[in-house]
């Protein structure tokens, strides 16, 4: 049964963390074979299982260190029906991994979560297509049915949301709020930009989360930005506008490197962890409503800690809670 699904918590205003970029770090530091940047993949042998176990409750305890809530994203975000495909998986071994990758989380949300340390389990997804550039575009309606498969399979079991990442274009993004709201499923929808602030497709932020909202009745729990420096669009946050309100979370990536640029490098770009940490102060600053803060492309652990110190750095001598 879900814990949080009727009340999110992070719809408070305490921080709460995420994980970091899982697959560039299980790639890189651990050396395990992702294909298609497919963590899912690892759920399916015992080896592959306790990698994860192990990355996430890295995670966890992070967390209840710092005292902070964690939200937790299942590593399914290629687990969907056209990538699985690809990948040589059935609809059933899908239905099985989407579950196994929720129990996983739970179990290390029942050892973790105390009263200071609020875990939240999310139902990881991805675009039907490339992360960096729209492809195979669908019509709201067509991305309602296409992600209804995943989503309902996370309804039924103890996720207690769904999350959309690194959404590129917004008719996508509507059709997975739909689908999680026929399901009553709480969605959160995590736009990605490029180095000029701007969705791939060249809409503005602004533009898409308002077009989701306007069209959906506001059905999002919150937006997310991901897998983008905060260099690329910290600029575009300004002016005090209320659709700034709508956005909770941010998912940053260690490289300044564009999409293009981050598709061609055959090594890791790692950035500096607190260099990236400082410049939250200026999204915590622009955004009165963000306290979900983490990782994408080139985070690992040292960056989320860098960034937890940095958000709780915050709150204190803002004298209140991000």
């Amino acid at each position: 049964m879900a814990t949080y699904r009727n009340a999110l918590p992070q719809l408070s205003r305490n921080i709460f963390i995420t994980d970091g970029g899982i697959e560039t770090d299980l790639i890189f530091h651990e050396g395990l074979e992702l294909p298609s940047f497919a963590a899912f993949v690892l759920l399916v042998n015992d080896n592959g299982y306790e990698a994860l176990r192990k990355y996430f409750h890295r995670y966890a305890a992070l967390a209840r260190d710092y005292e902070v809530g964690l939200v937790f994203e299942t590593a399914t975000w290629r687990s969907n029906p056209e990538w699985g495909k690809n990948l040589g998986y059935s609809e059933t071994a899908l239905v099985d991994i989407n579950r196994k990758a929720v129990e996983l989380l739970s179990d290390i949300r029942s050892e973790y979560e105390n009263e200071k340390t609020k875990i939240v389990i999310s139902g990881c997804l991805g675009p039907r297509g490339d992360g960096y550039n729209p492809s195979n575009l669908m019509s709201a309606k067509e991305a309602q049915e296409y992600h209804a498969v995943q989503i309902g399979t996370f309804s039924k079991t103890e996720a207690d949301m769904v999350t959309a990442i690194t959404m590129n274009y917004v008719e996508e993004a509507i059709g997975i709020t739909e689908a999680a709201k026929s399901f009553s499923m709480p969605s959160v929808i995590s736009f990605t930009v490029e180095t000029d602030g701007r969705l791939p497709t060249g809409q503005t932020l602004k533009d898409a989360i308002q077009q989701v909202d306007e069209v959906t009745a506001n059905s999002p729990a919150y937006y997310m930005i991901n897998c983008a420096h905060p260099s690329h669009f910290t600029n575009t946050l300004s002016g005090g506008e209320s659709w700034l309100e709508r956005i909770h979370g941010v998912r940053t990536n260690a490289s300044k490197k564009s999409h293009a640029e981050l598709d061609f490098s055959v090594k890791l770009d790692e950035g500096d962890p607190i260099e990236l940490a400082q410049e939250h102060n200026a999204l915590l600053n622009r955004l009165k409503n963000l306290n979900v803060l983490g990782g994408c492309c080139g985070t690992d652990l040292r960056h989320i800690e860098e960034i937890c110190k940095v958000a709780l750095h915050h709150r204190d001598n803002a004298g209140t809670s991000v």
